[in-house]
């Protein structure tokens, strides 16, 4: 199960990810014009909330799947000590 360290540190790294993305852009830019650019920020706001609720969805699938191999797992150890019991 992820800690809760963890995912606070999976979500400042997103976020922080979502910081720089246009910090990047302006470097590429050699010569950014204003209007144009002050329309895409809001544009891009609602992907990035789709990519971080995507990365969510994958964490909780990947924490549902490791849950269910280690009960598989308990319950075949249970198994194989029962069976060597009798």
């Amino acid at each position: 199960m992820i800690s809760r360290i963890a995912r606070l540190s999976l979500a400042s790294l997103i976020s922080a990810a979502i910081g720089m993305t246009p910090i990047s852009v302006m470097a590429a830019d050699p010569a950014p014009a204003p209007a144009p650019a002050a329309v895409p920020a809001p544009a891009a706001a609602p992907v990035a909330t789709t990519t971080e609720k995507a990365t969510e969805k994958q964490a909780k699938k990947k924490i549902k799947k490791e849950k269910q191999a280690e009960k598989q797992a308990k319950k075949k150890s249970k198994a194989a000590a029962d069976s060597a019991v009798q």
